[in-house]
This record gives structure tokens, C-alpha cells and sequence, in this order.
């Protein structure tokens, strides 16, 4: 089947010996749905949220006219697919997750919907919907992929007083080289679908291309870019007017390079991954303060560590806990060009990172792109390959 993701690295390069990863330690996992594609329930899942009790989530792909779906399932996986992508101009190839507002879901698909781009071969500029929990699917607004934005990416909306707010990759008034044009914005959207961009990005110190969705620390924003600032992505806040300011811009040294997630914010500090970079370049865990000041706790890429986190953090009772789409044991994927299957992880605020699972592949999964979420202190997450149909799986693991 189709899996697409934002700005696909392909990795090269080695792994080297590291200090702060601590070895694997024991933890139970188990395969809670295996997806089988189209024109079943879906394939390549994203995020996972829980509503009452259920899990509700996202698939890139699959369903019944294999441009993903949106499903709710039993902690004991079973699944109902409550919606189909590509039925008109529903949208298509949702990349984020939901959000729960009132008992009402929100979430953006990446194609689709009623505007005339055509990008990457698929039609339409992206859309942001609303769904039931009974699968009663109506798009909010479509993007027209001019100055309002094109292809909201892999982060999910946040609510802020009734208003959705989200990025998109491309789009906007910036003019960046390369992709589907423009640099990406912020926005929001009112629930009765009403749009308007708050940022444009322009590619300089200001960043390009956001990936993840934002974050609201006591209604101010702040979030990610891929890209943009010294070349290698930033750190950035915004205010719900549209004031962006810049936090910091990665370098890709040992400070990381290319955060393709969003934050988490705990205890007046934010914290957040990078896809590369860090003292093997193959991504990191940081923090960094309000006022710009970064650190790196962990460098990946130190042996069976894992490496190039895709997803961002959880914190469960002070302790973080994470994914990579590599890295691992010695389990050999061979998807996207690299051997190993990714892991799940846990890393302390002072940086000591353990690893609770390596995927082996097949049937257990492999490539985890999405985040986890807690229930009932179990940790339920996807994979984007692997399971009995390698159109991934939700697993749970119990640290």
C-alpha cells in the first residue's frame, strides 16, 4: 500500500559508543491489533487518543478506498473503522492524530478536500474535519494551498478557548525552494470552520516547513520547525494574535538538528526530540527553557539505544517515555533502506535513557512513527510497518 510521509530521510552512516544509555531492562509487550489494509481497516496508524475507555486514531492508508481511515477500538483491540477517506472531498492520507472536544473528535487530513493542489501526484490541499464517535464525518475547511496553507502535517490540533489551532507544512505567503511551495503556517479555525493564518513562514531565521503541532503553555504557544534557522530547524513560540518569535535554532552539531515533533511542557521547561543530529547524528532528547537556553539530555545512536525519534514525549509521574523509528537490537527490517525495527524508551529528566523494547519485525511490528499515550499505566502506541499484514500494528507495554 501508499505510505507517505513529510520530507522521507533516507539514514546513512554508523553507529558509534555512547555514555548515557542504560541497558535494556525487562518490559511486557504485546501486539493489540495487527491492521490489514485496504479494503479492510487501514494501514500505517498514527497517534492514539483514549475517549471513555476507547482508543481512537488515525491510518495513513487502508480502508475502503485506501486513502486511510479513522477508527475506535477496545483496549483488546478490537477495531471498528468509523470512517473511509477519499468518498469525495472528505479529505485523504490523514497523517496526525484526533483531538476529543466535548465528545466531538477533530483532526486534518494531509490531500483531499475541495482545493486544486496537486501535490505529490494527489489532489486537493488538505482539509481539517470533525467526526463523531458514531463516524458522522464533516469537513470543516478545505485548503485552497495559497496563502492559507497546504497539507497539514503529522501534529494534531489543540484546542485554546473553543478555537482549534495547527500547522501546516507548506503554504502561506514564504516562498521556499523545493516541495509543493511555500513554507508552511501557523492557523486556526473556529469550529464552525472559519480560517485564518496567523503566521506565514519565510524560510530564514523565522524556520520553514512545520511538521508537528503546538503546544499551549498558559495561552502561548509554542512549537517546532524542520527546518529553517541556521538550515536545520527551530524551536519557536507564538502568541494567538500571530507574534512569532524564534527560541532557538539547531545547528546540527551535537546539539541536534531537524525536530520533526512537537513539545511537552513540564515543570516551566519544554522538552523535545530531534530527528538527527546530537553526538552520533542520529537525533536527540533536549530541553529547553522558555528564555532559548538548550541542553541536550540524550544523544541516540550509541549501540542498541535506538535512533532517529520521529515522535515526541509522554510524562508519566515525572518519568518521559518515548519512541524511535530505529535502532534497537540486532532484529534486521530492512525498511526504508535500514535494518533496524525502532524501539520504545524511557529517559529520565537528567537524561538517563533506558530502553523497555526493541521490535523484531514480522508480526511484532517495526518503525514506530507515532507517539505512546498512558492507560491505566500501560502504554499503548503503533507502528507504521510490521503485524500480520506489515501495515503496522497498536501494541501495549507495560514498563
Amino acid at each position: 500500500m501508499f505510505c507517505i510521509r513529510v520530507l522521507k530521510i533516507i539514514l546513512a552512516g554508523s553507529l558509534s559508543m555512547g555514555l548515557l544509555a542504560l541497558p535494556a531492562r525487562a518490559a511486557s509487550k504485546a501486539v493489540v491489533h495487527s491492521f490489514q489494509g485496504s479494503p479492510n481497516d487501514g494501514a500505517t496508524p498514527n497517534n492514539l487518543i483514549n475517549v471513555g475507555g476507547e482508543l481512537y486514531g488515525t491510518t495513513i492508508g487502508g480502508g475502503a478506498h485506501n486513502n486511510g481511515t479513522v477508527f475506535k477500538m477496545t483496549e483488546n483491540g478490537v477495531v471498528k473503522v468509523l470512517h473511509s477517506f477519499g468518498s469525495g472531498h472528505d479529505g485523504a492520507y490523514p497523517q496526525a492524530g484526533l483531538i476529543n472536544v466535548g465528545g466531538t473528535l477533530y483532526g486534518t487530513t494531509y490531500f483531499g478536500g475541495t482545493g486544486s493542489c496537486n501535490s505529490d501526484g494527489f489532489l486537493g490541499c488538505g482539509t481539517v474535519y470533525k467526526i463523531t464517535t458514531a463516524g458522522v464525518e464533516k469537513v470543516l475547511y478545505s485548503f485552497k494551498g495559497g496563502s492559507d496553507g497546504q497539507n497539514p502535517g503529522a501534529g494534531s490540533l489543540i484546542d485554546v478557548a473553543g478555537t482549534l489551532y495547527g500547522t501546516t507544512v507548506y503554504g502561506g505567503t514564504g516562498s521556499c525552494t523545493g516541495g509543493n511551495g511555500g513554507c508552511g503556517t501557523v492557523f486556526k479555525v473556529t469550529t464552525g470552520g472559519g480560517e485564518t493564518v496567523l503566521h506565514s513562514f519565510h524560510g530564514g531565521s523565522d524556520g520553514a516547513n512545520p511538521q508537528a503541532g503546538l503546544i499551549n503553555v498558559g495561552g502561548t504557544l509554542y512549537g517546532t520547525t524542520q527546518i529553517g534557522g541556521n538550515g536545520q530547524g527551530t524551536v519557536f513560540t507564538i502568541t494567538t494574535t500571530g507574534a512569532e518569535t524564534v527560541l532557538y535554532s539547531f545547528q546540527h552539531g551535537s546539539d541536534g538538528a531537524i525536530p520533526r515533533a512537537g513539545l511537552i511542557h513540564v515543570a516551566s521547561t519544554l522538552y523535545g526530540t530531534t530527528f538527527y543530529g546530537g553526538a552520533h547524528g542520529s537525533g536527540t532528547v533536549f530541553k529547553i527553557t522558555t528564555a532559548g537556553v538548550e541542553t541536550v539530555l540524550h544523544s541516540f545512536g550509541s549501540g542498541s539505544d535506538g535512533a532517529n525519534p520521529l515522535a515526541g514525549l509522554i510524562d508519566v509521574g515525572g518519568t518521559f517515555y518515548g519512541t524511535t523509528q530505529y535502532g534497537g537490537g540486532t532484529a534486521n527490517c530492512n525498511n526504508d533502506g535500514i535494518t533496524s525495527c525502532g524501539t520504545v524508551f524511557t529517559i529520565t529528566t537528567a537524561g538517563a535513557e533506558t530502553v523497555l523494547y526493541s521490535f523484531q519485525g514480522g508480526s511484532d511490528g517495526a518503525n514506530p512513527e507515532a507517539g505512546l499515550i498512558n492507560v491505566g499505566g500501560k502504554l499503548y502506541g503503533t507502528t507504521a510497518k510490521g503485524g500480520a499484514g506489515n501495515d503496522g500494528i497498536v501494541f501495549k507495554v507495560t514498563p
